[in-house]
């Protein structure tokens, strides 16, 4: 099956219903063990901007530079995180809530309010009734959406390779904190470190105590 293009045309039948400011919002790091969760909110002019897909379908090369494209051609975009901490003390759910309130409190400031979200997904974490229509797959089928995407996956994965020097073993500089063979092994060796999500179920079975100091940084 062909890969095809996200384009503008749920963005513009939202425009053509009424809807003066629609904005696409899309998360990454749902699943990863170490690190914060992020989401982006881009709000999309009405002129087609090319070479922007689903990040997770971009190398890293051309997603870093789609993402210096979008940041050149959104009318304005939003950008939320919640802690490791608070997606242990809150739960993915409300933690995504969270960090979809910050990149919309973002564009607030910008002086921009959304009359329409488009969420990624089937299941509107943000909790903001009508004003948000959830579309599955809506990072390959809606431009806003695929370029929150990029940005989000571009800025967290910065964050995460910031954080590899701090924290050498657990192979962040290549895999962000999702889960790899080098992490795995880490966490086995080290526990986890101070950015870990110690709620998730990978950290059933590890024999660690406390909270483990971080190579590099705490030893």
């Amino acid at each position: 099956m062909p890969v095809t293009s996200p384009t503008l045309r749920f963005e513009r039948r939202c425009w053509k219903a009424g809807d003066r400011l629609v904005c696409g919002i899309d998360e990454v790091g749902r699943g990863a063990w170490a690190g914060p969760t992020t989401v982006a909110a881009v709000i999309p002019p009405p002129l087609h901007l090319r070479g922007v897909r689903d990040s997770k379908m971009l190398s890293r090369v051309r997603r870093e530079r789609a993402a210096i494209d979008v940041r050149g051609w959104a009318v304005a975009i939003g950008i939320g995180h919640a802690s490791h901490l608070e997606c242990d003390e809150l739960g993915m759910t409300r933690a995504l809530r969270l960090a979809g309130e910050r990149a919309l409190g973002e564009l607030s400031a910008q002086g921009y309010e959304p009359d329409r979200i488009i969420l990624d997904g089937n299941h509107n974490y943000l909790g903001l009734g009508d004003r948000v229509v959830t579309i599955v797959r809506g990072d390959a089928t809606s431009l806003a959406v695929a370029a929150a995407s990029v940005v989000a996956k571009v800025t967290r994965d910065r964050l995460m390779r910031d954080e590899a020097e701090h924290f050498p073993p657990y192979g962040f500089e290549s895999n962000v904190g999702y889960p790899a063979p080098v992490h795995k092994a880490a966490l086995a060796a080290y526990g986890p470190s101070t950015i870990h999500r110690r709620s998730w179920v990978f950290m059933e079975g590890l024999c660690w105590g406390g909270i483990a100091p971080a190579p590099g940084r705490l030893f």
